[in-house]
C-alpha cells in the first residue's frame, strides 16, 4: 500500500463524537512510552503527524486520521503510566473501553509492546479484554533494532508462550523499527489487504 495522503480529522474523548464515516478503522495503543506516535509517523513517512513527547502519557485523547481517503488510523491513549492521576486514568480506562466496545467501524487493534522488555502484566491484561470482547488484535513488537536477533526471538516467545496459556492461535505479530522503517512494507500490506476484504461490508 501506498500513503497518497494522511490528515487529522479530530480528537475527542467519546466515542459517540468519532467521525460517522463507515470506513474501516485500525486502533493503535500501548504502554505509554512504547514509541506508538514515532511508529505511527514513520508507517505515515511523516515526521509530525502524530505527536511525539519526551514525556509519556501525552496522548489523551482518541485521535482519527484519514489515510488515503480511505480508512482510519486511531491513535489511542497509552496505558499503564504511573504519573497520570488516579482520576485521569479512570476517566481514560472509560472512554478506551467504551470505545472499543461501541466502535463499529474498528477492524482491528494493534497493541504495541517495546520489545526491550520481558512481558508485561498490564500488557496481557490487556489482550485478554481484547479477546474477552471478540476484538481481533495484532502484536506489533517496537524498536526492534535495539536487541539482537537472538535476545528479540526470545523476547518474541516470552510473549507467545503466554499467550498460548489462554489462546489456541497466536494474533498475528509484526517487528517494527521507528529508526530503521523495519516492517512498514508488511504493516501496510496487511492493513491493505483486509480493506480489500472488508471493503463489501463497509458499503
Amino acid at each position: 500500500m501506498k500513503i497518497r495522503s494522511a490528515d487529522f480529522v479530530m480528537s475527542n474523548s467519546n466515542v459517540i463524537n468519532a467521525p460517522k464515516e463507515r470506513i474501516p478503522e485500525y486502533a493503535f495503543i500501548g504502554r505509554s512510552n512504547v514509541g506508538k506516535s514515532s511508529l505511527i509517523n514513520m508507517l505515515m513517512e511523516r515526521k509530525d503527524l502524530a505527536k511525539i513527547s519526551g514525556k509519556p502519557g501525552k496522548t489523551q485523547l482518541i485521535n482519527h486520521f484519514k489515510i488515503n481517503d480511505e480508512w482510519f488510523l486511531v491513535d489511542l491513549p497509552g496505558y499503564g503510566y504511573a504519573q497520570i492521576s488516579r482520576k485521569k486514568r479512570t476517566i481514560f480506562q472509560y472512554f478506551i473501553e467504551n470505545y472499543f466496545k461501541e466502535r463499529e467501524q474498528l477492524v482491528c487493534t494493534f497493541v504495541l509492546i517495546d520489545s526491550r522488555h520481558d512481558p508485561q502484566k498490564i500488557d496481557i491484561e490487556f489482550m485478554q479484554f481484547l479477546g474477552e470482547n471478540q476484538i481481533p488484535f495484532c502484536l506489533v513488537f517496537t524498536k526492534a533494532d535495539k536487541l539482537g536477533s537472538s535476545k528479540l526471538n526470545k523476547q518474541i516467545s516470552a510473549y507467545k508462550k503466554i499467550l498460548l496459556d489462554s489462546w489456541e492461535t497466536l494474533p498475528m505479530t509484526f517487528l517494527t523499527s521507528s529508526s530503521t522503517g523495519l516492517g512498514r512494507k508488511e504493516f501496510l500490506d496487511f492493513i491493505g489487504g483486509i480493506n480489500e476484504d472488508v471493503a463489501k461490508d463497509f458499503k
